[in-house]
């Protein structure tokens, strides 16, 4: 959907991806940086640097951690989610539409009221069996709370188009994943979700949420505005400077005025920069 009114933003949250953290961001906050934003990166419960439980960790718990962070800020902003992170987004923008300026969704699940990933992929996977993606290759805790990615799949899914230093560097920030934030379903109204803009970036070397599968959630989910970049899973890694413009041409087609390129973003406060 596109807005009627032009309105401004000037903060970006940009939640991660499963088994990520707000590190996988580093590469693409110095670019969002110096066009004037002021990024906010995070760790979600149970991920990152973050200690919760695995068996504590749900959507609404996420939404809630993501909620406080919103609540800092003095105005909306443009909520850029990568992978899973996008149904986290979803979920966020049901539950604070106010606060919320855009959703940008990069290799993003953005999936329609009620359907949960693993079901789409279930519908998607008989023609296309690749999109399963790293799915049966997981290790699983004991308990099946959470799972891990096995270094050569994390290789191969998530970091194939990346420097073998680069991807490296990456693989050794994996964590485990609770299954709690990652096999769930967004809970969506019109009225509420449905009145945030919303766009989405195509990844179309993907081999962890593939091309087919990106372009079905399309399809479910009508009304963003769209883009693609040549690249695999992580572009904020491999191409950090080209994901920044687009992310800007993108909150410029949903009628929303960025912050000057010219202008210095105020530094991340102390509570944030800990967290990277």
């Amino acid at each position: 959907m596109q807005s009627d009114n032009i309105s401004a933003a000037s903060e970006i949250l940009l939640i991660h991806g499963a088994w990520q953290g707000s590190w996988s961001w580093a590469a693409l906050l110095p670019q969002l940086d110096a066009r004037g934003w002021r990024c906010h990166a995070i760790d979600l419960p149970g991920n990152g640097s973050d200690a919760t439980a695995s068996a504590q960790v749900t959507l609404d718990l996420y939404v809630a951690h993501v909620a406080r962070v919103l609540d800092r800020l003095e105005k909306p902003a443009v909520v850029v989610a990568h992978s899973g992170g996008g149904v986290i987004a979803s979920q966020l923008a049901e539950a604070r539409p106010q606060q919320v300026a855009a959703l940008v969704y990069v290799a993003g699940m953005m999936l329609p009221d009620g359907l949960p990933f693993a079901r789409l992929i279930d519908d998607i996977a008989p023609t296309h069996p690749a999109a399963r993606g790293v799915g049966p290759h997981l290790e699983w805790s004991p308990d099946r709370l959470a799972s891990r990615v096995p270094a050569p799949v994390a290789r191969d899914f998530f970091f194939h188009d990346c420097t073998i230093a680069a991807a490296n560097a990456a693989i050794a920030k994996l964590t485990a994943q609770p299954e709690g934030g990652r096999a769930v379903a967004p809970r969506l109204s019109a009225a509420n979700y449905g009145r945030v803009p919303r766009a989405y970036i195509e990844t179309t070397r993907d081999r962890s949420v593939l091309p087919v599968v990106q372009q079905r959630m399309l399809t479910l989910s009508p009304g963003a505005q769209h883009a693609r970049i040549d690249s695999g899973h992580v572009p904020q890694l491999t191409e950090p400077a080209q994901l920044a413009g687009l992310i800007e041409e993108l909150i410029a087609e949903m009628r929303i005025a960025s912050p000057s390129a010219n202008a210095r973003a105020a530094p991340r406060d102390a509570a944030f920069a800990a967290a990277h």
